[in-house]
């Protein structure tokens, strides 16, 4: 039996693959342990920060002078810091700002280096030298030290780290899905493609990036809890967010001066930041089995 020109098996035309792995995509995940436990720790870590007023028992800017650097107790589950501001509350607040810089900077970058490193790939030459040289100055700066400049050079603040993480965040996510593109990009189903018709542009949005985004998904989810310790680290520095803001790398410099005295100060900051830290890459570890065929 005869099929209709261009869709049976009669026409001789060599069919292009479908990738089918995004399908089963949530069953797999779901079959990942540490992928689930990921999710459910971000899962909490998002809640805190969104229902934060109801969630935290008191302001976290209230000072009460009279009960400065007390103790954990029912009153103050973790304590208080040398003004009387309430611990808990302020971690509870501090996961707003940690969500905020990761979720605003890590999409665009992921943008970004999709972008640049699918040019670089497919069309080869002098896009890939270009953009690779470019990619080779930025990834030669040590990223703190960028970040840090970046921040110097602005002003501090929220939108000065999240500009920052844009500018120098995007190279390795590129350099991987470059090196994945070139890969595939003489694959006889990309041939198949071009000798039917296919636009670049539906070459590479249909048939090549589907094939080639697992990495660089599972890089961006790791990014994201990457970009929560970068935040950290320039308050902790002095020159992340503004004076006043509740964030858990301001929290643990200030705690840190009472190290070995008041260890609660930066104790339950630290840990706040490594739970959620942990939960992004534990969620990249199961993105990674779920599209990895080979696992």
């Amino acid at each position: 039996m005869k099929g209709r020109p261009g869709t049976g098996p009669s026409t001789g035309a060599l069919p292009i693959p479908r990738d089918g792995r995004a399908a089963g995509l949530p069953g797999r995940f779901i079959g990942s342990k540490l992928g689930v436990l990921g999710l459910v720790m971000v899962a909490a870590v998002f809640l805190v920060a969104v229902f934060a007023p109801l969630v935290a028992p008191m302001d976290p800017s209230d000072q009460n002078l009279r009960n400065t650097l007390a103790s954990p107790s029912s009153q103050h589950w973790f304590g208080t810091d040398d003004l009387g501001r309430d611990q808990l509350s302020r971690v509870i607040y501090g996961s707003r700002l940690a969500l905020a810089v990761g979720f605003a900077a890590v999409p665009v970058a992921f943008l970004i280096a999709v972008t640049l490193g699918s040019v670089a790939g497919f069309l080869g030459r002098t896009w890939d030298t270009v953009i690779m040289r470019v990619a080779d100055m930025f990834y030669a700066f040590p990223s703190l030290i960028a970040l840090m400049l970046i921040v110097l050079l602005v002003g501090r603040g929220l939108p000065s780290v999240v500009l920052a993480i844009w500018i120098f965040g995007w190279v390795t996510m590129a350099r991987v899905l470059r090196a994945s593109i070139l890969s595939i990009r003489d694959a006889q189903f990309v041939e198949a493609a071009r000798a039917m018709g296919a636009s670049s542009f539906r070459i590479v949005t249909r048939h090549i990036l589907p094939n080639t985004l697992g990495p660089v998904v599972v890089m961006a989810t790791v990014r994201i809890g990457t970009a929560v310790v970068a935040l950290a680290g320039l308050s902790f520095l002095g020159i992340g967010v503004e004076p006043g803001s509740t964030d858990w790398g301001s929290m643990i410099a200030a705690g840190h001066k009472f190290y070995g005295v008041k260890d609660y100060l930066w104790l339950f900051p630290s840990l706040a930041l490594s739970f959620s830290v942990l939960g992004f890459v534990f969620v990249g570890d199961g993105l990674r089995d779920a599209l990895d065929p080979r696992l």
